[in-house]
């Protein structure tokens, strides 16, 4: 019998009257954070039963516009490294690198 070890990581979502998100905090003891506040998240789950992802995409009221289009421009170049390591498919890696790149430039975040 192999020894397992369980790690925890935590979300605490703080909601208006409306249920919009006013304060994200996350804890992950194993990492060495404990209750950071985050302004956004983005958790996607694969479920193998249905063969679907599914997803949390949260963000709080004041967020910034332009600190959310930056969000979203390290979640895809992360995405296209993980999908690299993931897969080994160096080709579809690259094909996601230059979307990445077009869509820095198109909003332009980069100089």
């Amino acid at each position: 019998m192999s020894n397992t070890i369980t790690s925890e990581i935590k979300f605490v979502v703080e909601l208006d009257e409306h249920r919009v998100p006013e304060k994200l905090t996350w804890t992950a003891q194993d990492g060495g954070v404990d209750l950071e506040e985050a302004k956004a998240m983005l958790l996607s789950i694969w479920d193998n039963k249905t063969k679907e992802t599914l997803r949390i995409d949260l963000w709080t009221k004041d967020m910034p516009v332009d600190e959310m289009k930056i969000f979203f421009h390290q979640t895809l170049v992360a995405m296209a490294d993980t999908f690299e390591r993931a897969t080994q498919d160096e080709k579809m890696a690259a094909t996601m690198r230059d979307f990445t790149d077009y869509f820095a430039e198109k909003l332009e975040l980069k100089g």
